[in-house]
């Protein structure tokens, strides 16, 4: 059937059919056309201003709709998984998102050429931005989101929570005022008790928010929240508001449309964070009695209504530990973790935003919207945990990813092969399940979670295997103290790789050698060459072979001895263990399956450059080979006895000079990287000799930043 605007679209008759596999909607289709609220308007063409998974998201009902979908992309992108996605696609220039993804004009020269008649924003970039929205209605362009005075009322978070005291909404004791004299806010953060929390008033993703735990650190984290919220918002406004110790992140989905009509979609929990931003999120909230879950809804619809709300927003509260809750700020656009609330209520809440922002009645009342079963949605970042979650950039060397179901949806923008840029955000998916209740949930996201294997990066998805593992989180006790409550059960000192899984690396090393050999023969016609043997006879490869595997730093010996039924014996140490297996190929990944003194393992092996990738379902192993010497070069960095950039970043800030004095943990430089600020301190007491980096310049990873001297061997 061919498409005429927005077609095939749902009546909204629609009845829930629930089962084993997730909640599915059935609707009569009937072809007919989306128009503006003016009834003037025909919306056949969107434009995502987006990059990466969202704008592939978006894209995704777009297509469902039969609505054509164009794409825009800086040089970082232009081979990106959204610009392939697209039906047109536009260069907006270079990679630093000031000067593409950001840049107004520029996206909208790309909308009236392209003849779109609407704009998706995504989230992040101008999604929340009353400029923009104000920029589209002046070229008649419609925005799809909420009106510009919401954005405006809403996003500055002064002037939402005395809109929200008068609306009645519970708020949290702080001060919003316009005084941001150090020593007003000061004054504030002393009368409201410590700790405080200090926010960018136009904050979100936990950009510029920083805790003063004292009087002591105040003006540092000032400073701190100061910078990142001029960086990510051009805006240094903060607001002081007391912290809740150890509160709940609930928030909840409203939906309105431009007729008066407003409801909420359940509430979602989100309090499992690091560095302020989330990192898994469920709905509905567990533990949440059916009382509280409607008062919820009813004050984040009385939030909505306050700002004469439309389309989709969330309405964010911390809650306590007795399920009071107050109200914390609300989010003007589609959220990240938006799926999980799809998954409970069977909606396309992108196709909910398309009908609203053309004019059309909410698709469903209040009483038509139920909740069944339970859902999460996993954050799948390039960081290294044990690391303090130091994002990362680089090429995704290998990706492989459970497959999609009714119950499972990976949302990402990115494909093996594709690199994760130091300009944007490092998630590199989102993992989203569904269970019949929450225990039946969770067992679906370890098991997607064990089968999501991702090569190149460091990754945070051992780190979502041990968490969502934890007794407390399977309890349901969660709260936004919880990493660093469970810090030593969540990040246990690093035990030495299991001899069982060195057996398997050798084991695969060895099949793959042995597959090789058999194509060289196949190749050559020659059986008696000595390179078409694999019976470890081959010249160079005796009977008794060793072989050297690196755990960590540390080298392993292996002396494996080849038994003429094709298994192996192998000795680590004073260790015995006899190996046996096949090696099959699914996809572009490798499998291996071996016992190892008579226990079964099956595992997935990928190797790259220099190291073994061992993926169970435990976990993953990486154990690496080492480079003869002849290969290796010597570190050019050295021991600078100073600091080095930890990513590929700009210098922000720079605190010291030549001949300073520092102790350990004072602070050095500040470095702007992954749309986040980082700050550098010393390692250890000394004089600065030299520092490498001024403002505003760019340093590589591993680049020396400072060089540090002992004051004595200063002094000589």
């Amino acid at each position: 059937m061919a498409a005429t605007g927005f077609i095939r679209a749902a009546e909204w008759r629609r009845r829930a059919l629930w089962g084993l596999q997730g909640p599915k909607w059935i609707w009569t289709p009937r072809a007919t056309k989306f128009t503006s609220a003016t009834g003037q308007s025909t919306i056949e063409k969107i434009l995502i201003a987006n990059r990466g998974e969202i704008a592939c998201r978006v894209m995704r009902t777009a297509r469902k709709l039969g609505v054509k979908s164009v794409a825009v992309y800086s040089d970082a992108d232009r081979n990106a998984m959204h610009v392939a996605m697209a039906d047109e696609a536009h260069a907006i220039g270079p990679a630093p998102s000031q000067q593409s993804y950001l840049a107004m004009e520029k996206i909208m020269q790309v909308a009236k050429k392209s003849a779109a008649q609407a704009i998706h924003p995504g989230y992040g970039f101008l999604s929340e931005n009353t400029e923009f929205a104000e920029l589209c209605s002046r070229e008649g362009i419609i925005f799809i989101g909420p009106p510009s005075s919401a954005i405006r009322d809403m996003g500055i978070k002064s002037t939402s929570k005395a809109i929200m005291s008068a609306a009645g909404v519970p708020v949290v004791e702080g001060y919003h005022g316009e005084d941001q004299s150090d020593g007003c806010l000061k004054e504030h953060a002393r009368r409201i008790g410590y700790p405080v929390m200090i926010k960018a008033v136009r904050g979100g993703g936990g950009k510029g928010m920083r805790i003063a735990f004292s009087e002591k650190e105040f003006q540092e984290q000032l400073e701190s929240a100061r910078r990142e919220a001029k960086k990510s918002f051009n805006d240094d406004a903060v607001l002081i508001e007391k912290f809740v110790d150890n509160p709940r992140h609930v928030e909840v989905q409203v939906f309105g449309d431009q007729h008066g009509n407003a409801v909420y979609l359940f509430e979602r929990d989100c309090s499992v964070q690091r560095r302020h931003q989330k990192i898994i999120e469920e709905a509905p909230g567990p533990g949440i009695e059916l009382e509280v879950r409607r008062k919820l809804g009813e004050a984040a619809v009385k939030a909505a209504k306050a700002v004469n709300y439309f389309g989709a927003g969330t309405v964010e509260f911390i809650m306590d530990s007795e399920h009071n809750f107050y109200f914390m700020e609300m989010n003007t656009r589609l959220q990240v973790e938006h799926p999980v609330t799809e998954m409970i209520t069977g909606t396309d809440l992108v196709e909910w935003q398309l009908r609203v922002a053309a004019g059309e009645k909410l698709p469903l009342t209040q009483e038509e919207i139920s909740l069944k079963g339970h859902a999460f949605e996993a954050r799948i970042y390039a960081e290294d945990p044990n690391n303090n979650f130091m994002p990362g950039a680089g090429p995704l060397l290998h990706v492989s990813v459970p497959p999609a179901d009714n119950c499972t949806r990976i949302e990402t923008g990115v494909r093996q092969g594709d690199e994760v840029s130091i300009h944007y955000d490092p998630m590199i998916a989102k993992l989203v399940v569904w269970g019949e209740d929450r225990q039946a949930a969770l067992r679906k996201l370890r098991y997607c979670l064990q089968q999501y294997n991702i090569v190149g990066l460091s990754t945070n998805v051992d780190f979502l295997l041990s968490l969502s593992g934890h007794p407390e989180f399977e309890a349901g006790n969660v709260h936004t103290n919880f990493i660093p409550q469970h810090y030593d059960e969540l990040f246990p000192p690093k035990k030495a790789i299991p001899k069982e899984a060195l057996c398997q690396a050798a084991f695969g090393l060895l099949l793959r050698e042995k597959m090789a050999t058999q194509a060289f023969r196949m190749q050559s016609g020659d059986k008696f060459s000595p390179f078409a043997s694999s019976s470890g006879r081959r010249i160079n490869i005796p009977y008794v072979r060793n072989l050297i595997l690196r755990d960590g730093e540390n080298d392993v010996n292996l002396s494996i001895i080849y038994n003429h039924d094709g298994s192996y014996h192998m000795q680590i140490q004073d260790q015995s263990f006899h190996v046996c297996g096949g090696l099959s190929s699914e996809g572009n990944s490798d499998y291996i399956r071996c016992s190892v003194n008579g226990n079964v393992h099956k595992s997935k092996l990928v190797i790259v450059e220099d190291a073994i990738y061992l993926f169970t379902l435990e976990g993953s192993e990486q154990i690496g080979l080492p480079v003869p010497k002849y290969l290796s070069g010597v570190s050019a960095a050295g021991d600078q006895g100073g600091a080095v950039a930890p990513m590929t970043g700009t210098i922000e800030k720079v605190f010291v000079k030549a001949g300073d004095k520092v102790h350990a943990g004072d602070p050095l430089m500040v470095m702007i990287a992954m749309k986040m600020e980082h700050t550098i301190r010393a390692s250890k007491a000394g004089i600065i000799k030299k520092v490498h980096f001024q403002e505003g310049s760019q340093a590589n990873r591993h680049a020396p930043l400072v060089e540090l001297v002992d004051e004595d061997s200063e002094s000589k």
